[in-house]
């Protein structure tokens, strides 16, 4: 195994110990394998300086994940 894959093998074994993982697969782009409850695909908007997601209120005190898919 070379020494890029062994890196990628090693951090597999890593994430998966926190339920997901991520592998790079081309172009700088990753690979996420995530466990949950929901998702909601949208487009974030400006908001100020920054950007900004609007999410169900039950969602309020509850742990998301963010992924940029493009």
């Amino acid at each position: 195994m070379d020494k890029e894959a062994s890196q990628v093998a090693n951090e597999k074994k890593t994430k998966n110990s926190d339920k997901y993982s991520a592998v790079v697969i081309a172009e700088g782009k990753v690979k996420f394998e995530v466990y949950g409850e929901e998702m909601i695909e949208k487009k974030v908007r400006l908001s100020g300086n920054s950007g900004r997601v609007y999410l169900p209120p039950d969602w309020v005190d509850h742990h998301v994940k963010i992924i940029r898919v493009d």
